[in-house]
Formats: structure tokens, C-alpha cells, sequence
């Protein structure tokens, strides 16, 4: 049994994912303890899928949390006692808060929607997501939540929409499996890789009139983000979420509750902000 954890203590944190180091968690996280007056440690460690689960049976009680990143995020689920809404809805966590249980989180859509509204976007109706995986998922929650009635999948392997077409009936959301909308889109969410190459051709018109987001951060500008670009288009950068994800994991391992808001929030997102800055 893990003893309890209190925010006044020195405690260790860190990112899991394969590949890792070229995450910038550590800056946005080590940012906000600072900012906070914590002498917290926060690190990115190569963990993969299979190693994963004896990672985090081995924690000591000097752990208070880890984030997760590709491919982590669904791997992590038997290993949860509790989870949060989102983490059952999308069926992946990217925070796991550890102590006398171990709880996940998914901050994700958070991320997403809050990243959308820092641009003015608060109102969706077609959307286009690119890519399958975990992120997808919680791109489609949070298109819904935007106000999106009707989206399209775009992968490259269109057997693999089974989950996100099963999630989209419960959002009450139309999905459609195509390569391009029939419809332009209000935004195209990218959750591919940065390093990924697509096939997929946008029109001058849909790069203009649809924002792209594109959750990638490294290299930036990503592909997508390099074609909307040249025509002027409105982009959302990967770096953005990240860091209003990274501010509800902060709230999550300060306080336990991804929406309860911290001491001199403004402060604190400030100093993230500066952190990943250029």
C-alpha cells in the first residue's frame, strides 16, 4: 500500500514514452513547480509498452506522478484502479497521479479545447481528423464539445476507425471514413507524429477558410503546418496543447483534481509559456 502524498514534500515526477527525448515536459513542468515554490524533480525517461507496467510497480512513495506519451496512453489503463470521465470515454490516460491508489487522467481533451479557444475558435461544426490513435480520440471528444455534429477520419489504414466510428454513435457524432470530406472542414486536427509524411492533399480554399491544428511540436513548422502556412492559413501549433495539457497535469499533481485551479494560476502558465518559448 503507497502512503499518502502531500504537496509539500520533495517528490518525482516524469514523462514516459518511446520516443522521449525530445519532449519538452520537463521545461513546462519544472516551469510551474518552480513557479509554485516546489522542490519537485521532473525528468523524461525511455520507457516502451512492455516495460511499463514493472516501471510502475516500482515506484516509491517519493513518486507523485507521471505523464504518458506515444505509446503509453492505452497500455497504462489495466494498470489504473480509478480514472477519471475522459480516461473512460476516449479509453486512454496521459497522467497517472500515484499514492495510496494509483488514478488516471486524460488532459488531453482539455488541451485541445482550450488551445481552440486561446485562438477564438469557440464553435465547431465539420471537423477532419488525421490519424487513428490515442490522440484521436480525445480530438473527437473535444471536437464535440467545440459543437461538432459531423467528422471525418482520415487513416491510413481505415480498419483501424472501428473504436473512434464506436465512439463517435455515443458523442452523437456523424463519422465519416474518407481521405477528404466531401464537405470542407472548420478545422483539420492532425494527431499524427511530426516526423510522419501523409498523402493527403488539401485545397488552396480549405487551407484559407479551415484552421489547422496540428498536435505535433517537433519539427516545427510540421508539414501540414508549412502548407497552411503559404496560403496565410490559421495554424495551432502542437506546442499549445501541450501546454495546457501539462497545466492540467500540474493541477492533477499539486492538487489532485485536473480542474481545480492552482495558487497564482496566471503566474504559473506564464512561466510555462516562457519555458518553450522560440
Amino acid at each position: 500500500m503507497r502512503r499518502p502524498i502531500t504537496a509539500t514534500k520533495r517528490r518525482r515526477l516524469a514523462v514516459l514514452g518511446s520516443p522521449i527525448a525530445h519532449s519538452k515536459s520537463p521545461a513546462l513542468h519544472g516551469a510551474a513547480y518552480a513557479a509554485l515554490g516546489l522542490d519537485w524533480s521532473y525528468e523524461a525517461i525511455e520507457v516502451s509498452g512492455n516495460e511499463l507496467a514493472e516501471f510502475v510497480a516500482s515506484r516509491d512513495e517519493s513518486w507523485r506522478g507521471l505523464s504518458l506519451t506515444m505509446p503509453l496512453k492505452r497500455e497504462v489503463l489495466p494498470l489504473l484502479d480509478s480514472a477519471d470521465d475522459m480516461v473512460d470515454l476516449t479509453g486512454a490516460a496521459n497522467t497517472v497521479l500515484l499514492g495510496e491508489s494509483i488514478r488516471g487522467f486524460n488532459t488531453d481533451v482539455y488541451g485541445i479545447t482550450e488551445a481552440f479557444r486561446a485562438h477564438g475558435v469557440s464553435s465547431l461544426a465539420r471537423v477532419q481528423i488525421l490519424g487513428g490513435g490515442a490522440t484521436a480520440a480525445s480530438a473527437l471528444v473535444a471536437a464535440q464539445q467545440l459543437g461538432a455534429h459531423t467528422v471525418t477520419l482520415s487513416l491510413r489504414d481505415p480498419s483501424k476507425a472501428a473504436g473512434l466510428v464506436a465512439l463517435g454513435a455515443l458523442l452523437d457524432v456523424t463519422i465519416a471514413v474518407l481521405s477528404e470530406p466531401t464537405v470542407p472542414p472548420d478545422a483539420v486536427i492532425s494527431t499524427l507524429p511530426g516526423s510522419a509524411k501523409h498523402s493527403l492533399s488539401f485545397a488552396a480554399e480549405t487551407r484559407a477558410s479551415a484552421v489547422l491544428f496540428d498536435v505535433a511540436y517537433d519539427p516545427w513548422p510540421s508539414q501540414l503546418a508549412r502548407e497552411w502556412l503559404a496560403v496565410d492559413g490559421h495554424v495551432i501549433s502542437g506546442i499549445e496543447m501541450l501546454t495546457l495539457q501539462a497545466l492540467a497535469q500540474v493541477r492533477v499533481f499539486v492538487n489532485g483534481d485536473p480542474a481545480a485551479a492552482l495558487a497564482n494560476e496566471q503566474a504559473v502558465v506564464a512561466a510555462m509559456q516562457r519555458a518553450v518559448a522560440g
